[in-house]
């Protein structure tokens, strides 16, 4: 991901500029994302009152900690550093044409509270801001390798300027990368054979990170670096990009010597002192010199990311469609803000039934997003990676607060009809859905036993017990979402306080088809009985699917054998003449 890109998706998180820009270059100074965070937080808060653009303080904080401008004693450095600090601030005025304050950039007060509901109801953070970011780290990617340069031509101290170890790496990475760029570029335009660009990562580093230290991690990633000493010859260049991710371009004639060289080297580095590695390679033939050479990285850096979601290669050339799913991407992060504020992101009712009453009994809430051009943009084009950024839990407090909503208005109308809605992964990791649940119960002013929370069967059963049994004991009704689609599904029922289990649907589907599923489902309606818990058949279709799960005792059902997913008002119609507008079973309502 290149810095802008990283700065972008900081922003649709909701971060400060300052945080956005100064958090894309924390890889290279060396710097955990927290921390970085912290950093900027603290120098970068004048656009907090409407002055200076906080992408300027925070461009000046990269420059200081990559390269050392601190010491106010050295007479010549500090002459060389305000230098460079004039440098920027006059490109970036250049960029910006005049405007270097935030209120200017953004033609409104963010800290007039009458301007700041403007700002946030036009969207004008994301509409702006990526112009002063782009001209930053546009500046900052020019300036920096010419720093490192100029300074040891000048014969500065870099042991007196640059006493921490960290920042004596990061200058060394940042040369390093632009010597790598140098000759990847003379290469380019100087061979007249084909020309790929190979990009791999260690597959769950951070796990063996984890488990073993990031000293060990650290010799994995030097060991590495000496294995591609090794095997590449003066033609072929390489560079440890950041962190375990590793580029190399080289000249080939044709495709397999790129595969032959890819499996030679993955031999050789598949294990470190007894501990097997996995890798991901993405490799992108270069077809037009001209384009430029970041784009050529970041098409081998689509190919790697979709080699790790690969199950039958660990290799994956670039295809025009990993570019389609970035562009996609981007549309998505870029637009769910805009989504929100324009309510293009509605809440969809799904009800479910009592078979033996032939009534619904509740419903639960789903999320759709009709864009004005796009039209219906389905949860599984844009939910996985609303969930990467972080942006899914603005999406699940909005379908939260519509559906507290939605309870109080049956309630106004003597209508009982409990919403359950999902609690996402990211919410396992911290306490503030907690307190967003009871803020939402206590606004609206409805039971919250009605308000019910399905959470998702997961691998990690521990982190799912601790946040069940934290909202067992605020007193919610609890339903385990997608029962047997993940992992050690008894387990989690002896460790975790649901109130309701949710069959999935491919469960469903598989069960029925034999003698011994439609047994074992049998059982487990039984043993939920025995353990006190409800049991509620998902993604039921056919009549024959409703007539087994009758004769066996699952009384409760959600699919489209009784209704599909529908707009809210839709349900509240159903709901305000279910005793006597309801639709047969069998039809699609």
């Amino acid at each position: 991901m290149t810095h802008l890109e990283r700065a972008e998706q900081l922003l649709h998180q909701q971060y400060h500029c300052s945080q956005a820009l100064f958090g894309a270059f924390a890889d290279d100074l060396s710097l955990d994302i927290k921390t970085a965070f912290k950093i900027s937080t603290c120098f970068g808060a004048g656009m907090r009152q409407g002055g200076v653009c906080g992408c300027i303080t925070a461009s000046l904080l990269v420059l200081g900690m990559a390269l050392g401008f601190y010491d106010s004693q050295d007479r010549e450095l500090e002459v060389y550093g305000n230098q460079k600090t004039d440098e920027f601030i006059k490109r970036f005025t250049e960029a910006m044409d005049g405007k270097t304050n935030c209120r200017d950039i953004l033609g409104k007060d963010i800290s007039v509270p009458g301007d700041m509901a403007v700002i946030r109801k036009e969207g004008l953070i994301l509409k702006e801001c990526p112009r002063a970011l782009s001209a930053s780290i546009e500046i900052l990617e020019d300036m920096l390798p010419k720093l490192s340069k100029d300074k040891s031509q000048e014969g500065i101290n870099l042991d007196m300027v640059l006493e921490s170890s960290e920042f004596q790496s990061a200058m060394k990475r940042i040369s390093k990368l632009h010597r790598f760029r140098r000759n990847v570029n003379k290469l380019l335009f100087s061979s007249e054979k084909k020309i790929g660009f190979i990009q791999f990562d260690i597959r769950k580093f951070k796990i063996v990170n984890d488990l073993y230290g990031e000293r060990f991690g650290d010799e994995i990633l030097d060991f590495i670096l000496h294995k591609l000493g090794e095997n590449c010859h003066k033609e072929q260049y390489f560079v440890n990009l950041r962190s375990d991710v590793f580029m190399m371009v080289t000249e080939y004639e044709k495709e397999e010597e790129l595969v032959e060289f890819i499996g030679k080297l993955d031999s050789e580095i598949s294990s470190f002192k007894n501990v097997g590695l996995q890798m991901s390679y993405g490799v992108y033939t270069v077809e037009d010199k001209n384009v430029e050479l970041r784009q050529m990285e970041d098409r081998a850096a689509m190919a790697r990311k979709a080699a790790k979601e690969n199950v039958l290669s660990n290799i994956l050339f670039y295809k025009e469609q990993f570019k389609d799913n970035l562009y996609n991407r981007k549309f998505i992060e870029e637009n769910m803000e805009t989504a929100i504020a324009g309510e293009q992101v509605m809440m969809y009712l799904q009800p479910k039934y009592s078979i033996s009453k032939n009534e619904i009994i509740g419903a639960e809430a789903l999320v759709r997003w009709r864009h004005p051009e796009r039209g219906m943009i389905f949860p599984n084009q844009f939910i996985p990676i609303i969930e990467e950024n972080g942006y899914i839990k603005k999406v699940d407090y909005y379908i939260w607060e519509r559906a507290c909503r939605f309870i109080k208005r049956c309630m106004d109308a003597g209508i009982t009809c409990p919403i359950s809605v999902n609690v996402s992964r990211v919410h396992l990791r911290d306490d503030e859905c907690i307190q967003v649940l009871s803020d939402l119960i206590s606004h609206s002013g409805i039971k919250k036993e009605l308000l019910e929370l399905e959470i998702t069967e997961t691998a990690d059963n521990q982190q799912v017990s601790m946040k069940a049994l934290q909202l067992k004991d605020e007193g919610y009704t609890l339903l385990m979402d997608d029962f047997g689609s993940g992992y050690s599904s008894l387990n989690i029922l002896l460790e975790t306080p649901f109130d309701v289990i949710k069959l999935d649907k491919k469960f469903m589907e598989n069960m029925v088809i034999s003698t011994k599923g439609r047994l074992i489902l049998e059982q487990m309606v039984r043993m939920a009985e025995k353990l006190n818990l409800g049991i509620l058949a998902e993604g039921v279709e056919t009549k024959e699917q409703v007539e087994l799960l009758q004769s066996i005792g699952c009384d409760q059902v959600q699919g489209y054998y009784y209704a599909k997913p529908m707009p809210e008002e839709e349900v509240f119609e159903l709901l305000k003449g279910r005793t006597s507008a309801l639709k047969k079973p069998g039809n699609l309502v």
